[in-house]
């Protein structure tokens, strides 16, 4: 690999945060910015300070906070509406009367709005709950993201850093004269390593079985030395006479039978040259 890829691939993830750079304060800048220059400041400390800098705490206060103004809102709403009505149908000319079949009409499309605002308001309660859950998972995402990015922009140092090393390494095998083994490549070294490890594992088992071996056969050795010791004494003791039978029959002749002994060996030496000029077989 080229020093230039290591560089590209950088600034490529540069490239790519400028332009994905996602933050709480980013999504929130539509809400901050909707709200108007005179709105009352809430009284809430964790309201106070979602403008200033979100946060998901914050933004959960300002949700909680939202839907109880909602509430009173919708709630003075529909009593306003309800009191101008009742008030116009009173002063009109002519007055409004409603029928009980009207009343009974009217509460039954109550009851029907009813039951479809809160099949509604449960379909609206399960998005709710499967975008928070989407939005925890692409949060985490996102976490992980990031310490990813973090390594990869750390790489493309590691990746030269390598490189020089590797270049290095090859530069001193190739100026001394390296073992042969040492230059194999990757594929045929993690050969040769499965085969010494086997190797080495075949070994092991024999010298364990030779361990296991060693006590019986130190008894061996010990009950032989056992049975050589009384031998040993044995050849000692008779090595010995042997040796002083030698000298006492030496003094005893004084001599002699050295002289005998070298004429008894010219006469057989006589003996077997005359057999051979004569041609005589025994």
């Amino acid at each position: 690999m080229s020093t230039k890829t290591p560089e590209k691939v950088l600034e490529a993830l540069r490239r790519l945060q400028e332009k994905n750079e996602l933050s709480i304060i980013k999504l929130s800048e539509p809400i901050s910015n909707s709200t108007p220059n005179d709105a009352r400041q809430r009284i809430s400390d964790a309201s106070n300070t979602s403008i200033d800098g979100p946060s998901p705490t914050s933004l959960d206060a300002d949700l909680i906070h939202y839907k109880e103004l909602f509430s009173k809102l919708r709630f003075s709403y529909v009593e306003q509406v309800t009191k101008e009505k009742f008030i116009r149908a009173i002063v009109g000319d002519p007055p409004l009367i409603v029928t009980l079949q009207e009343n009974l009409d009217l509460e039954r499309e109550n009851a029907e709005a009813k039951a479809q605002l809160k099949n509604l308001k449960l379909e609206v309660a399960d998005m709710v709950s499967d975008l928070e859950a989407r939005g925890r998972d692409l949060s985490k995402r996102y976490e992980k993201i990031q310490l990813e990015t973090v390594r990869l922009e750390e790489l493309p140092a590691k990746i030269i850093e390598l490189e020089n090393r590797i270049k290095e390494l090859k530069d001193q095998n190739e100026g001394s004269d390296a073992d042969p083994k040492l230059q194999l490549p990757l594929a045929k070294t993690l050969s040769l390593v499965s085969k010494r490890k086997a190797e080495q594992q075949e070994l092991a088992r024999e010298l364990e079985a030779l361990q296991s071996r060693v006590p019986r056969k130190r008894k061996e050795v010990e009950r032989l030395q056992a049975e050589l010791q009384p031998l040993e004494v044995k050849r000692h003791n008779s090595t010995t006479a042997a040796r002083e039978a030698q000298r006492r029959k030496e003094a005893a002749l004084g001599g002699v039978a050295d002289d005998l002994e070298q004429r008894a060996r010219w006469w057989r030496a006589s003996e077997s040259m005359l057999k051979q000029v004569l041609d005589i077989k025994p």
